[in-house]
This record gives C-alpha cells, structure tokens and sequence, in this order.
C-alpha cells in the first residue's frame, strides 16, 4: 500500500520547491538533506537550496529563455523564484540574489512548514516503492546513494562527465562560410562545417593555448585527469600543431560544392581546407548546434572572444558555453517519463540537475513538477505533464522519452541542457523578427499554462489556495 507522505530527498533548489509544493497540497513530506553532517566538495554550508556557482538565475525578461521559465515558474507560485525575487540585487537585466539571505530564507521557510518534517541525514539507499519518493540530490550525489540508483537503473545510467562543448544557435552562424555534409558523402548531411586555411587555424591555435582558463576546484582536478577521452579542446592544441588537425578539426573526407571539382586532382590540392571545425544538429531543424570536440576549460569571456575566430561563426550567438567538471546525472530520456516518474517504479520521480537540466531556474521547474506529480500521487490522482508550448514543457521533453528526434540522444552520449528557445515547437507562422518570435513563443506559453492551471487546479481539492487562478 502506498503510503500518503512524500519523501524528498535532497535540499537544493529542486528539493526545495518540491518539498513546498507538496506541502502546499496538504500532503505531509520528509526532507532528507545529509549537509551538515556530510558536505560535498562544493557546499560550504547546511542551508537549503545554497548556490555554489554564479548567484544569478538568468536574464528576467521573458523575451529571453530563462526569463520566460522564471515567468512561468511565478504564474505557479515557485517559491524559489519568489524567494530569488524577495532577495534580488542590482544585476542589470538579469535576477542575481545574495546568496546568504537566499539560502537563510529558504531554510527557514522550509523549516516552518507544519507539513515539512527535516531529517538531517545521509540517504544511503532509495526507499522502497511503497513510499512516494522524488530523487533531488543534484549533481553531486553522494557516491553511496549514486551506486544504488546505478543498481536501481540496471543499464550504468548514473556515471561522470567532466565535460560538455559549447552549445549556439543555428540562425547565427554564416551559412555562406559554414557548409552541410557528412564525412565521405555517407547518408544525409548531418553536420555544418566550418573551414578554415592555414593561417586561420595556426593563428585559432595560438589564442587557444594562451586563452585564460577557469579556475577548478581540487575535486574537479582530479576527475578532470581521468578522462582522456573529454580532454579540452586547449589542451589538445597544446600536444602539437597539428594534434587538433588528427582529432576533432580533421578535413579529410569534407567537401564543399562551391570550391570546384573533388576529382580534379589540382583544385582538390589548392582548395581543401586545411582544418574544418564540425557543428552536429542537436535538433532536426539545425536550431541548436553542438561544437564538436569542444569541451574546454577557458573561462566563458574566452571562449566567446576565441571561437568567434572560427570562419562562419564570427557573429555566433551562444546557448551554452563549455564546462569542464565532473558531475553525476541519469540518462533521463532511457529512464524517466514526461511526468518525471521512472518508467521501473511510478512512485519514484527524479528532479534538478540529475536528471541533465541546467542552470537554477530548470533545477526549480523540476522540483515543480515533481512535487505536483507527488502529491497527485498521494491523493491516488493521475500525474500531469506540463504543455509542450511552454519552456517547462519543452524542458522535461528534452530530458524525459518524451524526446524522440534529438540526434544527440540516439547516436551520442545525452548531455544536460539549459532552457532554450531550441526546444520550444515551432510556431505555425514564422516570424523572421527574433523579438517578435520569442514574444509570440511567450504569448502562448501564457496561454497555454492558462488552461494548464485550470485543469490542474480541478484536479485538487477546491479549498487549496496555491493554484488558485489570478
């Protein structure tokens, strides 16, 4: 028999808002979090939801990616957003909070709630299917409980990755420089590639071995040395000239139409690139692109400067930048449903940064989801998934098996993603103004999460007051 209580395990920002909204829906719930009594290499304190990277959440206006998640995630009353809000400081147009005041407030919220039990303890095993569980332990899962969603999954899917190449959007890079193929003709062209002559690439070569590098924590230094495979890209640079030119800047195989004959033995000799940066689709539309080989540890002003040096890319607009660091997730889409319950167990859900989102706002949207899917489990309701029009949507889509195109995902390792226009469907009429089409996409996710809220709202009790319509 399932039991009515909820427990979440795991403070940060997704089990913050999970653990608040289950609350919320008079569904009593058990926090789990192991800090104080066992850090981790990043933590530096036992408050809930502590931030130990950038304090900002993303740029506010909603004409921006993660301004439109924030927005939705205040149409539903987040109390991470809010709390992100009532803490805010000066941070031109994005939303940056003080960090301390933050964390504090959210502990005590937290801590306060007549629903909320905290336990202060190391979770060493996933509790049995009996109870309603939601998986918040984010990217630094305690290696304990990490081996034991291992064996819970049965397919390795709880690993480390040290690093990630930089994300861009496809409509930025200059398509009468950046041309389609594949290597040696085979199947459809699937990637756009960026050629570059001799001197552009020793010069690219340069800049990239005297490109200032982000600063990694020790834990991080030490995962970083075990990864031949994900060496950054500076550092391949560094084994040799033309180390990068046998890896993954090769030309060989690559071809461009415009540049003449491929047969004509004197034009092949005089036109072939000396090096080609490759972009893989991340997407069918080619609206987010993936720099191949290019997981690197130069801080992010670098990059932006270093890359734009690539022939086709000179005015490249950035989704993601590169990182280098070791982090644990699951490979969502093998494993979770849209409704953030495991496809093995549907009284279990995962949410935040182990399921592969990003940035503070997504790790919010996920405990969102998961505490409402919870506490419809408690009340023996069938779980909801957000619409595919809004960002929270498309983000549980592209993390969840609800994604089936994304090319990565079938052929390549599944790596986290940040909120991005990408995701969302296209409209049904196109609008070539890019204000005017991120305005349309937030026009509708308005509309959508309107009768969204409608319907969920039905599905509760009349006397809850957290989704009561404004």
């Amino acid at each position: 028999m399932i039991k009515k209580e909820v427990i979440v395990i795991g403070a940060g920002l997704a089990g913050s808002e999970a653990a608040w909204q289950v609350a919320n829906f008079g569904v009593p719930v058990k926090l789990v979090e192991m800090r104080p009594f066992k850090s981790t290499p990043a933590h530096h304190s036992g408050e809930f939801g502590e931030l130990v990277c950038s304090n900002s959440f993303g740029a506010l206006s909603s004409d921006r990616a993660a301004g439109l998640l924030q927005k939705e995630l205040r149409f539903f009353n987040s109390l991470i957003v809010q709390t992100a809000d009532k803490f805010s400081v000066p941070a031109g147009g994005a939303l940056a909070v003080d960090r301390s005041k933050f964390s504090n407030a959210l502990t005590e919220k937290l801590s306060n709630h007549p629903l909320i039990e905290i336990k202060r303890f190391e979770q060493l095993d996933l509790p049995s299917k009996e109870n309603i569980t939601i998986l918040a332990t984010g990217p630094l899962t305690s290696d304990e409980l990490a081996k034991k969603v291992q064996l819970f999954t049965g397919i390795g899917s709880c690993h480390f990755f040290d690093a990630a190449s930089p994300i861009i959007y496809g409509d930025t890079i200059d398509k009468e420089i950046v041309f389609k193929a594949s290597r040696y003709d085979k199947g459809d062209p699937a990637y756009f590639n960026c050629p570059m002559n001799k001197n552009e690439y020793i010069h690219f070569r340069d800049e990239l071995i005297a490109g200032e590098q982000a600063n990694l924590k020790d834990f991080e230094k030490e995962s970083a040395n075990f990864f031949e495979a994900c060496l950054p890209i500076e550092e391949i640079a560094r084994r040799g000239v033309d180390t990068m030119r046998y890896g993954p800047l090769k030309s060989i195989g690559l071809w461009n139409p415009k540049w003449g004959d491929l047969f004509d033995r004197e034009n092949r000799l005089k036109n072939r690139p000396h090096a080609i940066v490759q972009l893989r689709m991340e997407d069918l539309e080619g609206k987010l692109l993936n720099m191949v080989g290019f997981q690197t540890n130069l801080k992010w002003s670098e990059q932006k400067k270093i890359f734009r040096m690539i022939p086709g890319l000179e005015k490249v607009e950035f989704v993601r930048f590169g990182v280098m660091h070791r982090n644990t997730f699951l490979e969502s889409p093998k494993l979770l449903l849209p409704t953030l319950q495991f496809m093995k167990r549907e009284t279990l859900l995962a949410a935040g940064q182990i399921t592969g989102t990003e940035g503070y706002a997504a790790a919010a949207a996920g405990g969102l989801l998961a505490g409402i899917n919870a506490s419809l489990l408690a009340k023996t309701k069938k779980p909801v998934t957000f619409p595919d029009e809004s960002m929270i949507g498309s983000l549980i889509n592209f993390i969840s098996n609800r994604n089936q195109i994304l090319s990565n995902q079938k052929k390549n390792k599944f790596q986290p993603m940040p909120a991005s226009f990408g995701l969302i469907p296209e409209l049904t009429k196109k609008i070539k103004d890019k204000k005017l089409r991120y305005e349309a996409y937030q026009q509708r996710s308005t509309e959508a999460l309107k009768g969204f809220k409608k319907f969920l709202n039905s599905s509760f009790e009349k006397d809850q007051l957290l989704l009561k319509i404004n």
